[in-house]
C-alpha cells in the first residue's frame, strides 16, 4: 500500500466518528428537472390557498394585475413584470398580510381582430359581427391558456383557475356600466374632431396607441395670394396683385383642406420685397426663409405685429376660396415662416382655433384616407398618394416657393406600424373639462398616489395636463360596444344612462356578454316610443363603434377591485412598465376619478424595459431577442427570478449570457450555504434547542448579524427594492456566514460530542438563522426555499406544508448591546489582520493551512478586556491550533503591528503534532494509548 493510500485509509477510519454533513443530501441544482416537480407539489397541497390563509394578522394587501394582451407567447418583459408582482405578493404574505393575486388578460382590441381577419381572409367581409367576435374570442382563449402555463412555470402563484378577462360577460357589463356612469354625469359627448387615424386599420387611435418613428416627409413653403384691399391700410407699399403670405408645411396633402392661416398676435411680421413681389412672414425668420427660397437680394419694407393682420383675406393657392388670416397662441418661431397653414379637420390646435373663428371642420376623406369625389384634382387618392400631386399642382400654379425632404419624428400605428394621420371624424369623447375631470385627476396625482419612482408623478401629470378630450370610440368589431342609438333619419345619437345600465345588466346575463348588442333584435334594444329630439324620427339603428381598449382595461377597478371578493377598491398597488403612464395607469385614473372621485390605486410602481447586455432594445432584426423559455430550459426559472431581483428594475434591465452566468454562480453559493445548514441539522430536534440567552456568544453574534440583515431585507421588501434584498442575502451567505461563521463552526460541529452543549448551541443558531434566510429567500428563490423547507426535519418546521405558509409565525431574532457590538467588531477586525499575517507565511511555504499555526496576540489592557468580555473560546474563531494572549508590552521586535490600536501579531508554526481527527495540533497526542494519533479532546468524544 502506498503512503497516500494509507493516509486516506487512516483518515476514512476516523471520518465515521465525525459529525459530518450527509453528502448524499438530495439538494442538487438540477433546477429545470426539479422545478416542474415542485409545481406539481404546490398544486397538490394548494399552496396558493395555504399562503393566503396564513396571512391576515396585519390586514390585507391588494396588488391589482394590469392585464397583459392575450396575443402570443410571453417575452422577457412580461416575465419581468409577473415575477416582480409575485415577489411582492409573496413577501407581503410572509410579512403577515392577506395578499391575494387575481391575474388578468386584456382580450379585446385591434391586434386580435387583425389576426382573425388574416385567418378569415375575404370571408370576413361577409360574416356578421357576432361570428367574427366568436372567432376573436376563441383566439384570445387560446393564448390565455398558453400564457397561463408560461406564467405558472415561472413559479408565479395566483387564482389561475379563476382569472379575470376583459371578454368575460361580468367584466364587459362592468365596463359598460362605467360608461353609463360617465353618461349620467354628462361627460360623454359625440362630436366631429381631429384624432389620430390609422388608414390601414381603419380606426381612430388613442394617444397610447401611437408610436413615434423617424419618417421622411416633403417640406414645402407655399405662398397664398392676398388681394384684400384692407392690406394697403396696413402696408401701403404692397401691391394687391403681387402680395403673398407664406406658409410652411410637412403635410402637403392637408392643403386641399386649408381653411385659414394662423399668425401669433405678438410676433413681428415683415413685408419683404423680392423681384417686384411682396411676401408676409415672421420678421425673425426672414433670413432663414430667404436662404431656403434661394433669394440673394430682398428688402424688408415694413414691419407690423400679428394682431394688426387679423381678418385679412388670402386666397387658397390652387382653389377659388378665401383663407382668412387669424390669430393663434400655438404659432411658434421654431421653424417655417411664422404663418401656419390651418386645416381644422387635421390637427388639434387647428381645430381649437377653428372653433374660435367658426371655421368649417373640413376633412373630406373616407376610412381608408382617400379623398372624397368632390375634392377637386385629388379625388380617390389616399393622402400619401396625394402628397406629390399637391406639390405638382403648386408648381403648376406657381405658388411653390421651396421644396425639400426632411426626416423627423412622425406618429405611427402601434399595431400595423404604418404612418397615421390627423383626421376629423365624428367620434365619442369623454370631456376632460366637464365635471372638472382634468382638474380632479391632476389633484389626485399630487395628493393621493405614491409614485415609484418619484419621476412618474411628473410624467403622468404633464400627460393629463396637456391631453385632449378622451376619444373612446373605435371603428372596429372586437370590443365592448358603445351603448347608443343613431337616428336613421338625421344621424343624431341618443343615449341615456338608465337605459345603458339596463343594457349592461343584459350583458352580464348573456352567455357571451356584449355579443347581445350585435345579436338582439333592434326592437328589443330601442325603448318603446323613442322619438328623435332633432328630427322627430322614430327609426333607430344601433351604434356599431366599440370602446377604446384602454377604456376596457382602465375600468378593471370596477370589474375586479369592486367585483371580486379577493380584492378591494382602491388597490394598494398598480405595477407595470413605464409605458403605462400613457396607457393603463392613465386610463384607469381618468375612469376612476371621473366616476368614483378617487384614483383606483394608492401607489403606482413602474419598471423599465428589458435590453441586451449592451443596452440595446430587444429586436428580431438585431437577433438579440431571448425567450424566457430558452433561459428556463438552460438554467431553470429560479435563475430568471434571481435576475429580476438582482437588478434595479426601475431602469432598463440588461440581460446576457455573461449576466446569467454570474447569477448561476451566485445561486450556487446560496444553495451550498443552505446545504451546509441542512447537513448539520439532520440530528437536531426543537427540544434540543438552547435558549437564546444561553447560546455560545459567537452563535448569538451570528444570529444577531443575520437578524440585522433580516431587518434590512424586510425594509427593502417594503420599499420594493428587491435588488437590495438579493445583494444583502448573497453577501450574507458568502461573507458573514460561509467565509466567517460557518467556517469557524466546522470544528465545533464535526468534532464536539453529538449532544454536547457546544454543538447544540451551534445547531440552535443554525436553525434560527436558516428560518430567517428562508423567510427572505422565499419570495425570490421560491423553488429553492421550498426545497430546503421540505428537507428540514419535520420537528423544526412551523406548522405548514410550505415555506410560503409561515406568514403567521414571527421569526426569532436577537440583537447585541452596544458593548457586545464593539467587542465583536474588534474581534472581527483583529481576525482579519491575523488572516493576512497567516497568508503571508503560507505563501512563503512555512505552513500549508491556518490550522498549522500558533498565533500570539499582544494586546493592550482595553483590547484584552474586550476579548475576555466576549465569554467565548477565541482559538476556534481564528481557526488556528494555538492562540495565546499577551500584554502588548511584551511584544517582540518581530511582531507584526497593524492599524488597530495596541494590537500586534506573531505567527509561528504550531507546536506538537496534528490530530488525525480534528487536524488541530496538540502537544498531548497519544495520551490515551488506544487512540495514539488523536488529541485529548477528540479522545474524550470517542470514549464517551
Amino acid at each position: 500500500m502506498c503512503s497516500q493510500d494509507k493516509k486516506d485509509k487512516d483518515q476514512n477510519s476516523y471520518k465515521s466518528t465525525l459529525n459530518l454533513p450527509d453528502t448524499s443530501f438530495p439538494m442538487k441544482a438540477n433546477l429545470k428537472e426539479k422545478e416542474p416537480e415542485m409545481l406539481k407539489y404546490w398544486e397538490q397541497i394548494k399552496v396558493y390557498d395555504l399562503m393566503v390563509k396564513s396571512g391576515g394578522r396585519k390586514g390585507d394587501y391588494v396588488l391589482h394585475d394590469g392585464p397583459p394582451y392575450a396575443n402570443g407567447h410571453i417575452h422577457l418583459g412580461t416575465a419581468l413584470n409577473k415575477i416582480l408582482k409575485d415577489i411582492i405578493v409573496k413577501s407581503k404574505a410572509l410579512d403577515g398580510f392577506k395578499a391575494q393575486y387575481v391575474p388578468g388578460w386584456d382580450c379585446h382590441g385591434l391586434p386580435i381582430e387583425l389576426k382573425v381577419e388574416h385567418e378569415l381572409g375575404e370571408k370576413k367581409k361577409t360574416l356578421p359581427a357576432h361570428v367574427v367576435r366568436k372567432c376573436c374570442r376563441s383566439y384570445a382563449e387560446k393564448y390565455v391558456d398558453i400564457q397561463r402555463k408560461e406564467f405558472k412555470r415561472l413559479g408565479v402563484l395566483g387564482v389561475w383557475d379563476k382569472p379575470y378577462m376583459t371578454m368575460q360577460p361580468e367584466y364587459e357589463a362592468s365596463t359598460s356600466r362605467v360608461l353609463s356612469d360617465f353618461m349620467e354625469k354628462g361627460s360623454v359627448v359625440r362630436s366631429k374632431k381631429p384624432i389620430h387615424w390609422c388608414c390601414s386599420c381603419h380606426t381612430a387611435l388613442a394617444e397610447a396607441e401611437v408610436e413615434y418613428y423617424d419618417h421622411k416627409s416633403s417640406s414645402i413653403f407655399v405662398r397664398f395670394p392676398i388681394t384684400d384691399p384692407k392690406l394697403n391700410e396696413i402696408f401701403p407699399q404692397a401691391k394687391l396683385d403681387k402680395t403673398y403670405v407664406v406658409i410652411w408645411t410637412t403635410t402637403p396633402w392637408t392643403l386641399p383642406d386649408n381653411m385659414a392661416i394662423s399668425l401669433h398676435p405678438n410676433f413681428e411680421y415683415a413685408l419683404v420685397e423680392h423681384e417686384n413681389a411682396f411676401y408676409i412672414l415672421a420678421n425673425e425668420l426672414v433670413e432663414s426663409c430667404a436662404k431656403s427660397f434661394g433669394w440673394n437680394d430682398y428688402k424688408v419694407i415694413a414691419i407690423t405685429t400679428g394682431d394688426k393682420l387679423e381678418g385679412l383675406k388670402a386666397t387658397h393657392p390652387f382653389y377659388n376660396r378665401t383663407s382668412p388670416l387669424i390669430l393663434g397662441e400655438h404659432v411658434t418661431l421654431e421653424a417655417g415662416s411664422g404663418c401656419v397653414h390651418t386645416a381644422p379637420g387635421h390637427g388639434r390646435e387647428d381645430y381649437d382655433v377653428g372653433l374660435k373663428y367658426g371655421l368649417e371642420i373640413y376633412s373630406p376623406m373616407n376610412h381608408e384616407g382617400r379623398f372624397a369625389p368632390e375634392v377637386e384634382c385629388f379625388a380617390g387618392l389616399t393622402v400619401f398618394e396625394a402628397n406629390p400631386k399637391v406639390i405638382e399642382k403648386l408648381k403648376e400654379v406657381g405658388n411653390l416657393l421651396a421644396e425639400a425632404k426632411i426626416s423627423h419624428s412622425y406618429p405611427h400605428c402601434w399595431r400595423c406600424k404604418e404612418p397615421v394621420i390627423f383626421r376629423a371624424t365624428t367620434q365619442w369623447f369623454i370631456s376632460m373639462e366637464k365635471n372638472d375631470l382634468r382638474k380632479n385627476a391632476l389633484k389626485a396625482i399630487r395628493d393621493n398616489v405614491n409614485w415609484i419612482p418619484a419621476w412618474g408623478e411628473e410624467r403622468i401629470y404633464s400627460m393629463i395636463e396637456n391631453r385632449p378630450d378622451w376619444c373612446i370610440s373605435r371603428q372596429r368589431t372586437w370590443g365592448v360596444p358603445i351603448t347608443a342609438l343613431l337616428c336613421e333619419s338625421c344621424g343624431e345619437a341618443w343615449h341615456d344612462a338608465k337605459w345603458a345600465k339596463d343594457i349592461a345588466d343584459r350583458y352580464a346575463k348573456h352567455a357571451t356578454g356584449c355579443d347581445y348588442w350585435f345579436e338582439a333584435d333592434i326592437k328589443d334594444i330601442v325603448p318603446e316610443g323613442l322619438v328623435c329630439e332633432h328630427c322627430k324620427g322614430t327609426t333607430w339603428r344601433r351604434e356599431t363603434d366599440i370602446l377604446d381598449v384602454w377604456f376596457d382595461s382602465g375600468t378593471s377597478f370596477a370589474a375586479v377591485l369592486e367585483g371580486r371578493e379577493e380584492c378591494r377598491f382602491p388597490a394598494d398597488l398598480y405595477l407595470e412598465g413605464s409605458d403605462q403612464h400613457r396607457g393603463w395607469f392613465h386610463s384607469s385614473l381618468l375612469a376612476s376619478v371621473g366616476t368614483r372621485g378617487v384614483p383606483p390605486y394608492k401607489a403606482v410602481l413602474t419598471h423599465g424595459y428589458v435590453v441586451d447586455g449592451e443596452g440595446r432594445k430587444m429586436s428580431k432584426s438585431i437577433g438579440n431577442v431571448v425567450a424566457p423559455q430558452e433561459i428556463i430550459d438552460k438554467y431553470g426559472a429560479e435563475i430568471l427570478r434571481i435576475w429580476v431581483s438582482s437588478v434595479d428594475y426601475r431602469e432598463d434591465v440588461r440581460i446576457s449570457d455573461e449576466i446569467l452566468g454570474r447569477l448561476v454562480d451566485a445561486y450556487r453559493r446560496l444553495r451550498n450555504t443552505c446545504r451546509y445548514f441542512l447537513g448539520n441539522l439532520g440530528d437536531f430536534k426543537a427540544s434540543d434547542a438552547i435558549p437564546l440567552n444561553e447560546l455560545d456568544p459567537l452563535d448569538f453574534y451570528a444570529l444577531s448579524l443575520v437578524s440585522d440583515a433580516h431587518k434590512k431585507m424586510q425594509d427593502a421588501y417594503v420599499e420594493f427594492e428587491f435588488h437590495k434584498v438579493f445583494h444583502t442575502l448573497h453577501n450574507l451567505c458568502t461573507t458573514e456566514l460561509s467565509a466567517f461563521y460557518l467556517d469557524i463552526l466546522k470544528d465545533r460541529l464535526y468534532s464536539s460530542a453529538k449532544d454536547s452543549k457546544e454543538r447544540r448551541s451551534a445547531q440552535t443558531a443554525l436553525w434560527h438563522i436558516l428560518m430567517l434566510l428562508l423567510r427572505n429567500m422565499a419570495p425570490i428563490l421560491s423553488f429553492t426555499a421550498e426545497e430546503v423547507f421540505r428537507n428540514l426535519p419535520s420537528d423544526l418546521k412551523p406548522q405548514s406544508e410550505s415555506v410560503l405558509g409561515i406568514g403567521q409565525n414571527e421569526p426569532i431574532t436577537c440583537s447585541l448591546n452596544a458593548e457586545q457590538e464593539k467587542a465583536f467588531g474588534l474581534l472581527v477586525a483583529v481576525r482579519n489582520e491575523v488572516t493576512k499575517a497567516i497568508e503571508h507565511i503560507r505563501r512563503e511555504g512555512v505552513v500549508g493551512h491556518a490550522l498549522d499555526t500558533r498565533v500570539t496576540l499582544y494586546l493592550g489592557d482595553k483590547q484584552r478586556k474586550m476579548f475576555e468580555s466576549l465569554g467565548t473560546e477565541l482559538r476556534p474563531i481564528f481557526i488556528v491550533s494555538q492562540l495565546i494572549l499577551e500584554d502588548i508590552k511584551k511584544a517582540p521586535s518581530d511582531a507584526l503591528t497593524c492599524e488597530i490600536e495596541e494590537v500586534a501579531i506573531k505567527v509561528e508554526k504550531a507546536k506538537g503534532e496534528k490530530c488525525a481527527r480534528c487536524w488541530i495540533y496538540s502537544e498531548e497526542l497519544g495520551t490515551n494509548p488506544e487512540h495514539p494519533t488523536i488529541c485529548p479532546r477528540c479522545t474524550a468524544v470517542l470514549i464517551s
